[in-house]
């Protein structure tokens, strides 16, 4: 029968996406029977029916119809629906023979939703129909409701039983050339059994979320039923140009609302719809940074400010190549760091998200928000990511006391930033003030390849130049004046952030005064009144780590250029020592 099938459909095979096609050939091999379908199985799935023309059906009828061909047997069961089959005529056929079996069974048990009764009365279906080599398909949805991320001896009594069953199902030469498969779906593999996921007999499918081509190709049909309003100019290919990350469920949702509230969907519609769908999506574990300011509005940092402008032109030159996997910003508090990042993003008009904190104290939860979320870093390409105090954000290999959880999680995240197929399409950030504290597994080539490093202002001008971009950006109205005098008369070393916080006391002192500009007299009073915090050793220490990790010398203040790396290295150690740390 599956021999058969391969040869008859090739020419279709062809045209499946992916996931489908490597279904239809593992199904053809004969080689396995347990298939976990996972990612974005809640979505409509696209099937070429002709050159330019799809078809979008749920993932139960996609199997069912499309690479099945409803054919012979086709079961679905989940703990609330319980058995029930694509076809009244299979329905009817299993409880007809069921009850001439055993015929002190009710329907109840038949299709109980039960795991315990239902998987006993399915083995016993397949056994009967096995001699007369009719193909089945069983289809599992829900499947971390029957195999759940635990441990054996945490399962209770029909967690266990489902555990046994579908493995000692997977390994059944009968099952196998029975031709009986079980598929199980569920949103992440994380929520899902791990030794059922680490068997070398379960074949594992990612749908992906959909790409462009098919996002516009679902629009297109949506405007072919009259139900897609579209802005005048804008067309169902530049809107799925711009969608991704979206599904096709948030792309008909999307229509639907803008159908119903008679409101064309424009540009800004779009933006601020994505947005809202995918901190959804996200449950809360990314949050969108608005990227208002591009690199015009950083003061200092010319060599960090060309090399990022360098990748803004290789990436509008499509020259993806050439840019690397991610950068490490270095560089004391108060730099700028996360404003730099953001002003790069701003710099190349792309996306910028932050993580947020995806850990649980529930076991298994924080391993299914990491795979959440890279899904949809993937679908969202390209897109800038923003991982700010990354030092203790990302933890390391080594950490204990939470049942490996930690270890997983940052095997899992320095194994995708470590993945060459994203180069250019998903660009890390990872900021911190420590970067010595950062694990070298995600600093070293291959991961965050480019060390940057920001410090304080290093001469008048720099403050000078420092001023005239805060005023910019806080858009202040100031009585013009040599600044100078007053860096000359106040000699703070000012970060960024103590600059601007000057700036904004000046400015309310201006406003208690009913005035809508700034003096001399406002920004002096200020700046005498002004202290800057005092921790000497700690800035000093991050200045020092910064300059460590820097990989150009152009970027290191002119103090730390000429010091010996070992001198350095020394330095940092007895500044260590003396704020108690190892």
């Amino acid at each position: 029968m599956k021999d058969q099938l391969i040869v008859k459909n090739l020419p279709f095979i062809k045209i499946l996406p992916a996931w489908a096609q490597e279904l239809s050939y593992k199904y053809c091999s004969k080689t396995a029977n347990l298939y976990i379908v996972h990612g974005n199985i809640r979505d409509f799935l696209p099937h070429k029916m002709n050159e330019g023309e799809f078809t979008f059906v749920k993932i139960q009828d996609y199997i069912s119809e499309v690479l099945f061909g409803n054919r012979d047997i086709i079961i679905f069961w989940d703990r609330s629906s319980g058995i029930s089959f694509c076809l009244p005529e299979m329905r009817k056929a299993y409880l007809k023979m069921m009850r001439e079996r055993f015929p002190d069974l009710d329907e109840e048990d038949l299709l109980s939703s039960d795991p315990l009764t239902a998987f006993k009365m399915l083995e016993r279906y397949f056994l009967l129909n096995i001699p007369e080599k009719k193909r089945i398909v069983l289809i599992i949805d829900y499947a971390e409701t029957v195999l759940p991320a635990s441990d054996l001896s945490k399962m209770d009594e029909s967690d266990r039983y489902s555990f046994v069953t579908l493995n000692r199902w997977s390994h059944d030469p009968i099952f196998t050339k029975g031709d009986v498969s079980i598929l199980l779906l569920s949103e992440n593999l994380s929520d899902l059994n791990p030794r059922i996921v680490a068997s070398p007999s379960t074949i594992k499918l990612e749908i992906p979320i959909p790409d462009e081509t098919v996002r516009s190709s679902f629009l297109e049909f949506i405007e072919s039923q009259g139900t897609l309003l579209l802005e005048k100019g804008l067309r169902p290919g530049s809107v799925g140009a711009i969608t991704s990350g979206l599904n096709l469920v948030n792309l008909n949702r999307l229509a639907a609302e803008s159908w119903q509230e008679d409101k064309a969907i424009s540009m800004d519609y779009l933006k601020a719809k994505k947005r809202e769908i995918i901190e959804g999506e996200a449950g809360g574990l990314l949050e969108f940074l608005d990227t208002e300011h591009n690199l015009s509005f950083v003061s200092g940092h010319d060599f960090v400010k060309k090399r990022f402008r360098y990748a803004a032109r290789a990436l509008k030159q499509g020259r993806l190549d050439v840019l690397p996997m991610g950068y490490l910003i270095a560089g004391p508090v108060g730099t700028g760091k996360s404003f730099m990042v953001s002003a790069f993003a701003g710099e190349i008009g792309v996306p910028m998200v932050k993580f947020k904190n995806f850990r649980s104290k529930w076991q298994g939860v924080t391993e299914s928000n990491l795979e959440k979320v890279l899904t949809i870093l993937k679908a969202m390409a390209p897109v800038a990511v923003m991982i700010d105090e990354a030092d203790a954000f990302l933890g390391d290999r080594d950490q204990d006391g939470d049942s490996g959880t930690s270890n997983r999680i940052f095997a899992q995240l320095a194994s995708f930033m470590g993945n060459t197929e994203y180069r250019g399409k998903i660009i890390w950030f990872l900021i911190t003030c420590r970067p010595d504290l950062l694990p070298i597994d995600m600093k070293r080539q291959g991961r965050a390849e480019e060390h940057l490093a920001l410090f304080y202002p290093d001469s008048e001008k720099d403050k000078e130049e420092l001023f005239e971009v805060l005023t910019r950006k806080l858009d202040l109205s100031i009585r013009k004046f040599p600044i100078s005098e007053l860096f000359k008369r106040f000699k703070h070393e000012f970060s960024g952030a103590d600059l601007e916080a000057v700036l904004i006391r000046a400015k309310l002192r201006a406003t208690m005064d009913n005035r809508t500009f700034v003096t001399r007299e406002d920004l002096e009073e200020t700046m005498n009144d002004f202290v800057p915090p005092a921790y000497p050793h700690e800035i000093e220490l991050q200045n020092l780590v910064a300059v460590i990790e820097c990989t150009s010398k152009e970027m290191v203040p002119k103090r730390f250029q000429n010091l010996d790396r070992s001198r350095l290295v020394k330095d940092i150690q007895e500044l260590k020592s003396l704020l108690g740390e190892r």
